[in-house]
């Protein structure tokens, strides 16, 4: 017997409240399943909606312990929580979809086709139905909108499932309607590109990747985007090659670049020794170079030669997020170039590090590229560390927890580091706001999902906050500071420096 806890609302008037039972399970027994013995063996009448039981409807979607899930395809397992999706409740675990299947008729998500009176039918090449293909596959499970971040704080975003719709139409050769344009009147750019709606497709639609940042592109290609915040990093980009101007002031004014190719090195010291590159990315050369002078001193505690190109440039994920796609490749071929010849290329920016991992091979360049954590996990020294006194707590960054898939890593250096208290906060992988573009063109959503996880890290009681992505970092400490908590967060490498100081 397991136990099996799930949300109760009889009615939309009343609060919702959690009833466990116990459940008989059998082998690869599912949640609904579960649900179908809990009525029959203890007369609950929990409301809750299916039909084709085999992941093909979408009906019974629901969340488990919090994660979005199909009742029907969802193994039980004991002690699961079982709640209706994040949409308004009718009763138990039915939620009133009505609301999101009426904005389906009002922004128009059928096929607008010059030709649909048959009198001229289209003949198409299946290459010009590649893309909307991949976006087909949706079984209207409304996962992506119960858990995109940005739609608990903002109605100005449709949300993930629409944006497929859209762009499922817009890649679609038949279709005459301007879909750019409906795009961006539907809150085109206030996606974070967390890409939480890919993590939770039972279909695994990339809803990002393939079809929100193409229809930025479009909508760039029409001269409709993106906003002018991420205009003038295209501009600054090509000007200077960074997203970000330097320091005006202070001792690493220079950049982190020039400072680490400014070093004197004895002619021995890469004898014996491991050798590797530092992608530094814009933020940490320009604005956070103290992180890269903690890099090199935590990896010359390990034996490991960090050299640092001199002519990389910005990666070009701020122009790939927001559909400014038109100078990427030359930013490609210039980094390619200066990594020319190294085994292995570190990179210490999540969105830096799921660039070169995920979109440059579209360029024709492969590279080894190891987040510092992914590169320290099993390596970390530990006899020469010093107690660390802090009470801290992990954020994930989503490019790295979902771009990359790493998740375990930076955790596992938390927990060898001498004299630390690790705590996991409420949802240490939610958004905070950073990325996609969403910090610089629409502010005031990465300020509501920053004071959403400053919440979270407020009920911990930590003295500080861990991260491994300088965008994060910076939305974090505003977010913080905003608050009125008086919290350092510091990105992995800075603990760890002071760990071997």
């Amino acid at each position: 017997m397991i136990n099996v806890t799930v949300m109760r609302q009889p009615s939309r008037d009343e609060k919702p409240h959690p009833e466990t039972y116990s459940v008989k399970r059998k082998d690869k027994m599912k949640v609904l399943d579960a649900l179908n013995y809990i009525n029959q063996h203890h007369q609950a009448n929990i409301a809750y909606r299916s039909s084709c039981r085999a992941g093909q409807c979408g009906s019974c979607a629901v969340k488990v312990n919090g994660e979005m899930a199909l009742a029907c395809k969802k193994e039980i397992q004991d002690k699961d929580v079982i709640e209706p999706l994040n949409l308004p409740v009718v009763k138990d675990l039915v939620v009133d979809r009505s609301e999101m299947d009426g904005k389906v008729k009002d922004i128009g998500l059928f096929l607008e086709d010059e030709c649909e009176s048959g009198e001229c039918p289209a003949i198409i090449n299946p290459e010009d139905l590649a893309n909307t293909k991949k976006l087909r596959s949706c079984i209207d499970c409304y996962s992506c909108l119960s858990a995109c971040p940005v739609l608990k704080v903002n109605d100005e975003f449709a949300g993930p499932y629409f944006m497929r719709y859209l762009s499922k139409f817009a890649f679609d050769p038949r279709d005459c309607s301007d879909r750019a344009e409906e795009g961006f009147e539907e809150g085109l750019y206030c996606c974070t590109s967390c890409s939480k709606c890919v993590e939770v497709c039972p279909k695994e639609i990339n809803t990002f990747g393939g079809a929100i940042e193409k229809l930025r592109e479009m909508a760039y290609q029409e001269g409709i985007g993106p906003l002018p915040p991420h205009r003038a990093l295209k501009e600054l980009i090509e000007k200077t090659g960074r997203s970000v101007e330097p320091l005006e002031e202070g001792p690493m004014r220079d950049g982190f670049v020039k400072i680490a190719n400014s070093r004197e090195l004895p002619e021995d010291a890469a004898e014996g020794k491991e050798k590797v590159a530092l992608f530094t990315g814009c933020l940490m050369d320009y604005r956070l170079p103290e992180i890269g002078m903690a890099l090199l001193d935590v990896l010359n505690n390990h034996d490991v030669i960090v050299e640092v190109p001199s002519q990389q440039v910005c990666c070009g994920s701020p122009l790939i997020r927001t559909g400014q796609t038109d100078i990427v490749e030359d930013l490609v071929k210039k980094n390619a170039k200066a990594f020319a010849g190294y085994d292995t290329i570190i990179t210490v920016c999540a969105g830096c590090g799921a660039t070169l991992k995920k979109d440059y091979p579209r360029y024709g360049v492969q590279f080894k590229i190891m987040d510092i954590s992914e590169y320290l996990a099993d390596k970390l020294k530990t006899d020469d560390m010093k107690p660390v006194n802090l009470k801290v707590t992990y954020h994930d960054p989503c490019h790295l927890v979902r771009g990359q898939g790493i998740r375990e890593e930076p955790r596992e250096i938390l927990r060898k580091i001498k004299g630390l208290e690790f705590v996991e906060m409420e949802v240490p992988d939610q958004c905070c706001g950073a990325g996609g573009g969403v910090r610089s063109g629409k502010p005031e959503i990465a300020a509501d999902l920053g004071r959403a996880k400053a919440e979270m890290i407020k009920k911990l009681g930590v003295d500080a906050v861990i991260t491994i992505c300088p965008f994060c970092e910076n939305n974090i400490r505003a977010s913080l500071k905003r608050e009125g908590l008086n919290l350092e967060v510091m990105n992995l490498l800075k603990l760890l420096e002071k760990a071997y100081q």
